[in-house]
């Protein structure tokens, strides 16, 4: 029930997010066209993400699936949620990752020990979260991986 109710809460502030909060371009590629791509690259693995899960690449909101892929994170609500701890302990910083961060944490308990490795796995990366990642859909996924330390 609970995560019906979250996954609800986030279809109902995903279409304002983009509106009033995601000021850049688009992304002008399809999902095809990721697939197209160097099997190890980002691209690729971006686009079997989203076949993988039957999901659309959002407008403006393309980065958050290429957290998952870079982080491999899945989809259920908790590891959304963890998947932010780990954002917010790579240094991103937005009202949107607060409102998750608080409403997960009061909703899964339980699962504070995971939401914690997160969290300190993304300090223990370099900071990635603000990268221009259309411009890196032809770079080898583990290269990135390796070079911002996200393991």
């Amino acid at each position: 029930m609970r995560d019906l109710f979250i996954e609800k809460l986030y279809e109902i502030s995903k279409k304002p997010y983009q509106k009033l909060f995601k000021k850049g371009e688009p992304w002008t590629i399809s999902q095809k066209e990721l697939l197209q791509l160097p099997e190890e690259s980002l691209g690729f693995h971006l686009g079997c993400f989203l076949l993988k899960y039957n999901f659309e690449i959002q407008p403006k909101l393309e980065n958050h699936d290429v957290f998952h892929v870079l982080t491999n994170t899945g989809v259920s609500v908790p590891e959304e949620i963890g998947m932010q701890y780990f954002l917010y302990g790579n240094g991103k910083r937005s009202f949107y990752l607060y409102m998750v961060l608080v409403t997960g944490t009061l909703f899964y308990p339980a699962k504070i020990s995971y939401f914690k490795s997160q969290y300190q796995r993304g300090k223990n990366a370099l900071i990635f979260h603000s990268l221009d990642y259309s411009k890196m859909l032809n770079i080898p996924l583990n290269t990135i991986r390796n070079t911002f330390k996200i393991i």
